[in-house]
């Protein structure tokens, strides 16, 4: 696998350190992409992200300590600046407050289907996480204080992971879907230090009390699951939730509210949103034109073209604008049973699924101090 895995221990700041130093090309790459990319996409200028960057930085170390240490060890193991990190770290509550305002987001489809529906009998979830084409993402395997363990996706320099499971049984998808109350300016706990504290939860219940506790900036879709069998999809908004069930054994979603008036909320203007739901009902049909479904057949409905370039399986439109390509960066399927998890890294059409495994039963291979040339349990092909 092509993507860095990086095993990391100790405190949050010993675990950012770590991050810090073995990804710190990589770090360097992201926020000079992501910076192109307020500027000439989100349309904010350097100096006013570094001031909203500013308003975030008690923001994160209020909200969540362990956060806020991760972030300065990642400062301190890549010599980049702390501001211009928690930028990265907050580039969520920044682009998508913007893409509000300019109406342009639109990418990746989650899924979770239920063990009746499976034909191993376990609790699948995963999805594609499409984005911008340049990002440099990479694994993270976390080992707790507690000894809960983590295998999750990132993006190089943002800590935690956004994308991923636990040794708890417990894993987490997640879309972005834009509403007009969204704005970054209410300094809420941000995104990512959500995902962060969701893949550190051992509890389902309290898993979700993380989105739904206390109100947000921007608008979000996480998708949670545990093993054995407990799936909740929480469309939310600024200032209200709402809970999509399982319908057929499956829960879908992409990058719309699937019912915004019953969800209390107004979306904004997009030319975009015909492609999401087409993703969603595409997907849908996937899911339930049988009646189980095996891993194999699971990845390749991530690998789906139709209606492309604007599919399941994302890639870039030539015909439009350069600075607002986006394509499926990695897609990962999750069996929340066996705490296996397969990453492709790129689109899964060409990039072949890998599989990292946490296994109680033996101790993990590789290397733990934080280089990245290690793998977490086993990979196979």
């Amino acid at each position: 696998m092509s993507l860095p895995i990086l095993h990391l221990h100790g405190t949050p700041y010993d675990q950012g350190r770590q991050h810090g130093a073995a990804l710190r090309d990589r770090i360097e790459h992201n926020l000079a992409v992501y910076f192109d990319r307020f500027e000439h996409e989100g349309r904010v200028a350097r100096p006013e992200v570094l001031a909203r960057a500013q308003s975030y930085r008690e923001t994160i170390a209020d909200h969540s300590r362990d956060y806020f240490d991760g972030l300065r060890g990642v400062a301190d193991g890549s010599g980049c600046d702390l501001l211009e990190l928690i930028a990265l770290n907050v580039r969520y509550e920044i682009l998508y407050y913007q893409f509000g305002v300019n109406a342009m987001a639109d990418g990746c489809t989650a899924f979770a289907i239920m063990p009746d529906r499976t034909a191993n009998g376990h609790l699948i979830i995963g999805q594609n996480w499409d984005w911008i084409p340049q990002v440099q993402g990479a694994i993270l395997h976390t080992v707790e204080a507690d000894g809960l363990e983590t295998i999750a996706f990132t993006e190089a320099g943002i800590v935690g992971g956004k994308i991923g499971l636990n040794s708890a049984g417990l894993g987490l998808a997640i879309n972005g879907i834009t509403s007009t109350d969204d704005d970054w300016s209410r300094l809420s706990k941000p995104f990512h230090v959500r995902c962060y504290e969701i893949m550190r939860s051992r509890n389902f219940d309290a898993a979700a009390r993380i989105v739904t506790g206390t109100q947000r900036a921007c608008s979000t879709n996480f998708l949670i699951a545990q093993a054995p069998d407990r799936i909740v999809n929480i469309e939310a908004a600024p200032d209200n939730v709402h809970v999509l069930d399982c319908e057929d054994g499956c829960v879908v979603h992409t990058n719309h509210f699937v019912d915004p008036a019953g969800a209390g909320i107004v979306e904004p203007p997009s030319t975009r949103r015909p492609y999401s739901y087409h993703r969603r009902s595409r997907m849908r049909a996937l899911l339930t034109a049988r009646g189980t479904h095996t891993i194999s057949e699971l990845q390749a409905y991530l690998c789906d073209h139709q209606e492309y370039p604007y599919s399941i399986c994302r890639h870039e439109d030539p015909a439009g604008p350069a600075a607002e390509q986006y394509r499926t960066i990695t897609a990962v399927l999750m069996d929340l049973h066996e705490r296996r998890i397969w990453l492709s890294d790129g689109t899964p059409c060409v990039s072949e699924f890998e599989e990292l495994r946490l296994d109680a039963e033996k101790p993990l291979v590789g290397d733990r101090s934080g280089n990245h040339g290690g793998r977490v349990g086993s990979i196979e092909r």
